[in-house]
């Protein structure tokens, strides 16, 4: 299986990280280690009766994985091996996915929690945050409440000044990640009396104070996702991490940091089970054939896996954009939202296809399938609906298409450095200023392929449509129809940076011509849903109908992609 397609899937039996460090590259097998030689038993087991992952946190607290993957550099006490390193932040959210959404929450609460820390200039904060994490501690994000949600213009957590330059903080959360155990818990919150922005406040607290009292896990799940209480809790000035706008611009910061690693959850959940879903099928026999020979089998397995390998591409190239940032290049701020939107709805699709085709396999309580069909429809959930982060990603769409920068190439980014630029993001605004390069030039590398050839024709035909018949003021504010056509812009993006890195990487032409097959497919099948809404007018409908295209049908194509899969089949199955 040495074709590169295949290569990019996550292989715990010959995992080798050797693009890292040897710190990084030993934490990343020692993981792997620990959940082989846990077993399968025991990860299903543990699942369905709903156990604590406390032996997953202990192992993490001894060797120091949290807290060397997830420690700025400013606060590593001259540890070399410890920084915040996006690449490397991806690639243990994409094994933790790999064994199941259970052990990735707990490391991705962990992230959320510290990004209002690590954005602080409170040094006391800082420092006790990479104690906690440094003995074995996570973090929890404190920023939803029952009522209310993340709607953080709302909240009902109040601080009041004592009269000795301190607060007591009242309140509740609910929705909080490791809320039960996080000696380092961000909270948003207001003061009492203050009016406008100058109201909000992120401070920092401890599950262990008695003053903060766990009402409860909100979720029937082996995560605590806790309703907490505050009941005159003290809050000192150290205790302080944001007032103000700073508070308000470090909640959707820290959303920013952390919904990046959703879509490696995903691609980990995806991975595993298409290796299951392959292996149980292709070993199967109905009817006198193995299951694999049906033709309708076939393709929905080509399907998933010329899917997952997209959202690989995609995310691999998004991790580069990330770590190349800087306030004036901050074209991540795109990519990342359709890195949660896109990417985990992809997954749900991959987990979807091969549930279709193993059918009541994909029930048994033994089976990785089991947990993965229940769990993947809650990644898309998370950090802002789809809904929210199509409504972000509308805001790109003039500067994207129509105003194009030029840029130096955006190297691909291994390398051993501190992403510190995502703790100085700044204000959370600007996002119409944000440029980009020409979208066409990847396009046009590729237009030898057939499929990228065609999808082309639809890019440019959503173009003509924003020229031509572009949404008036009153479907502006239709959040329905805006959902669907952003949803069409949302995939020339993705199509994009899946080109760049597929160049990069050397993917075979077979499986970017029956990505693009699909994505052709997918485009055709939303500009349908745009015709269809209640507002589009007459031209629009028009111009939707008019990108319609049929993917570029090749046998010869599918059957190498169809090849690829077949090949999984025994290549990974977890230790019993």
């Amino acid at each position: 299986m040495s074709e590169k397609a295949t290569a990019l899937l996550l292989n715990p039996g010959g995992y080798d990280p050797r693009q890292f460090d040897p710190e990084t590259r030993r934490l990343l097998r020692a993981t792997i280690e620990w959940f082989e030689q846990r077993g399968k038993r025991k990860l299903v087991e543990d699942y369905h009766d709903r156990t604590f992952y406390a032996d997953f946190i202990e192992f993490a607290g001894k060797e120091g994985l949290f807290s060397t993957f997830l420690t700025p550099g400013t606060n590593a006490d001259g540890n070399p091996d410890k920084r915040w390193d996006t690449a490397r932040v991806a690639a243990l959210s994409e094994i933790l996915g790999f064994y199941g959404l259970n052990y990735w929450y707990p490391w991705q609460v962990t992230i959320l929690g510290l990004g209002p820390v690590w954005q602080s200039a409170n040094e006391a904060a800082r420092k006790r945050a990479a104690d906690s994490l440094a003995a074995g501690g996570v973090a929890a994000f404190g920023l939803s409440e029952k009522e209310h949600g993340a709607d953080i213009y709302s909240s009902d957590l109040v601080l009041t000044p004592d009269g000795k330059g301190g607060y007591r903080a009242n309140g509740s959360k609910y929705y909080i990640g490791n809320g039960n155990c996080a000696r380092t818990v961000s909270v948003f919150g207001r003061i009492d009396g203050v009016e406008g922005p100058d109201q909000y406040v992120f401070f920092y607290a401890d599950s262990e104070h008695p003053n903060y009292r766990v009402v409860k896990n909100v979720v029937p799940s082996q995560m605590y996702v806790a309703e907490f209480e505050l009941d005159d809790y003290p809050v000192s000035e150290e205790d302080i991490l944001h007032v103000g706008a700073d508070a308000f611009s470090a909640a959707l910061n820290t959303v920013n940091i952390g919904k990046f690693n959703l879509c490696f959850g995903g691609i980990g959940m995806s991975t595993h089970s298409l290796y299951e879903a392959i292996t149980h099928a292709h070993n199967r026999v109905l009817y006198g054939k193995k299951v694999t020979e049906f033709p309708h089998v076939r393709r929905e397995f080509v399907e998933a896996y010329a899917r997952l390998v997209a959202m690989k591409l995609f995310s691999d190239r998004a991790v580069d954009y990330f770590r190349s940032a800087n306030a004036d290049d901050r074209r991540y701020l795109l990519f990342n939202p359709i890195t949660k939107m896109k990417v985990t709805t992809e997954a749900q699709k991959v987990i979807g296809l091969v549930a279709d085709v193993v059918a009541a396999k994909g029930f048994e309580a033994d089976t990785y399938l089991a947990m993965s069909k229940n769990d993947i429809d809650g990644l898309p959930k998370l950090e802002g609906t789809v809904a929210v982060n199509l409504a972000l990603i509308a805001k790109f769409v003039p500067a994207y298409l129509f105003a194009p920068q030029a840029y130096e190439p955006v190297p691909t980014r291994s390398d051993a450095a501190d992403d510190e630029f995502l703790f100085r993001q700044g204000p959370a605004r600007g996002l119409s200023k944000v440029r980009f390069h020409d979208w066409r030039e990847a396009y046009a590398k590729a237009s030898a392929i057939p499929n990228v050839a065609r999808f082309t024709e639809q890019a440019e035909a959503l173009v003509k449509l924003f020229t031509e018949a572009a949404p008036d003021e009153a479907q502006q504010q239709d959040i329905d129809f805006g959902l669907a056509l952003t949803e069409l812009f949302t995939l020339v993006v993705y199509g994009q940076l899946v080109l760049e890195q597929a160049e990069i990487t050397g993917i075979e032409t077979e499986v970017v011509d029956q990505i693009f097959a699909i994505l052709v497919q997918d485009f055709s099948l939303t500009a349908i849903e745009l015709h269809g809404k209640s507002s589009s007018t007459d031209a629009q409908q028009a111009l939707a109908l008019a990108s319609i295209r049929k993917p570029v049908v090749d046998a010869a194509r599918f059957d190498h992609v169809w090849s690829l899969v077949r090949d999984l089949s025994g290549a990974y199955a977890m230790n019993p």
